[in-house]
């Protein structure tokens, strides 16, 4: 990913790389807790709170091309059950490695005269600028690799039932009485008859007959 910002060394997710210098096999490790920034996650489904605190782990190893970044992210997350909606929260863990490219090397760190000739490899490249790195845009992706795409709230939970929408976990033993619709047609004829059967035991005669009756009077 080729640099279109000048990056601020005040943000929590840019580091500094000039104590490692250039020297290829030179390391550094950094240990640092920064606040999370917006839509960490997955949105609508699950991810860390924004301004919880995320502990960052790295290790920066300066090699021919530029600088490997390799890492662990560790958070909380909180989210919502896909099967029965109670809120989720699960320990996140994500660990990362990335390396950022010497703006004027190539892939085989060789030093070029002109940087960013080939857009296409750029695209899928990051770079340091001024010996700074912006780690946001990597934490995001390994952050959504590591979280699951359907959160549960326990391997086993039975979800809501799908008549009322009640909540089976806390109630074991739910269940509706199941009628079988290939029956149906016929419980709905049985009480049409039993119908008509009351209306004849209370002396009432079909309104067909009534109106014969009239007519022969």
């Amino acid at each position: 990913m080729a640099p279109h910002t000048r990056l601020d060394h005040r943000n929590p997710l840019v580091f500094d790389t000039h104590e490692l210098g250039r020297r290829p096999g030179a390391l550094q490790r950094l240990n640092r807790t920064i606040d999370a920034p917006r839509d960490l996650g997955i949105q609508g489904v699950i991810g860390v709170p924004e301004g919880a605190p995320v502990e960052l782990d790295l290790r920066l190893e300066s090699v021919m091309e530029g600088v490997l970044v390799t890492g662990t992210a560790r958070a909380r997350t909180e989210g919502e059950c896909v099967r029965c909606l109670e809120p989720v929260e699960l320990e996140l863990e994500a660990d990362f490695q990335e390396l950022f490219s010497y703006p004027d090397a190539d892939d085989r760190g060789r030093v070029i005269a002109e940087p960013g000739d080939d857009a296409e490899d750029d695209e899928d490249r990051f770079f340091l600028e001024d010996g700074l790195f912006d780690l946001e845009p990597l934490l995001r992706d390994a952050v959504v690799l590591a979280l699951p795409m359907q959160p549960v709230c326990r391997e086993d939970c039975p979800g809501l039932c799908s008549e009322c929408g009640v909540r089976l976990a806390d109630d074991p033993d739910h269940h509706h009485d199941a009628v079988d619709i290939r029956w149906a047609a016929l419980q709905g004829l049985a009480g049409s008859l039993e119908d008509g059967e009351k209306d004849e035991m209370s002396g009432g005669a079909p309104r067909s007959a009534r109106a014969d009756e009239k007519q022969e009077k």
